[in-house]
Formats: C-alpha cells, structure tokens, sequence
C-alpha cells in the first residue's frame, strides 16, 4: 500500500533530505512538500496526506503548533516533529499533542521506525 507523505520545513535543503530518507525507504509514496504551516493546513485540506512530517523551528507558528492543530483536525494521522533542538521539554510537548519526536539530522533508521510505528494507526483493526 502507499501512502501520501507531507514534509514541512521552511529550509529546502531539509526538505530534500527528509525527502532522500523517505525515497530510501518508500519510493513509490508520494510526496507534498509546504515551506510554513500556513502551506501546509492548506495542502492537508486539498491533498489529504496520510502522514506528516514537520520540523519544528519555523517562521510563524512552529511545528508543535502546527502538530496541535493537525491533531485536532485528523487524530489518527501519524505526524512526526523533526528538530535538532532534542530537550527533554520539546520531546515532552510532541508527545502531548500526540506528534513523535525524531531528531536532526533525521536518519533512515529513524525514519523507518517512525513509519513501522505508524503502520497501526493508518490500517486500524
């Protein structure tokens, strides 16, 4: 099965690599890319993607904040906070609004975790 991925970042080179370890793991999934949170509440609304990846430090409403709000609106969509900013607050704060923390620079292996975790919640029992 795949799956419709969307990369938030503001940085395009982020986004490229975060792009080059999801195309290591699942190549044939499609991928949307949006630059703020503002792109990227509009491309959920038009694309519907099936998992998000965001990081967190962007300009206007930071990637927890868009984790909120994605939360709200589809629960069940795994949504991964990217960030090389690893305190124990801001892995606490995703984890509250029910986002995975992966840290910076983001691996394959981590990635992968990320997505074997993610299976459940996109083929519920």
């Amino acid at each position: 099965m795949t799956y419709k991925v969307l990369i938030v970042d503001d940085s395009k080179l982020a986004r490229m690599s975060v792009a080059k370890a999801l195309n290591s793991l699942q190549p044939n999934w499609p991928r949307l890319e949006a630059s703020n949170a503002d792109e990227a509440m509009a491309m959920v609304a038009q694309e519907r993607p099936d998992i998000v990846l965001l990081d967190f430090n962007m300009p206007g409403r930071d990637g927890l904040a868009l984790a909120a709000e994605l939360a709200s609106l589809r629960p069940d969509m795994p949504v991964a906070v990217i960030s090389a900013n690893i305190q124990d607050e801001i892995v606490a704060r995703a984890r509250a609004v029910g986002a995975t923390f992966l840290p910076k620079p983001l691996t394959a292996e981590a990635l992968a975790r990320f997505l074997d975790e993610a299976q459940p919640r996109l083929h519920p029992a």
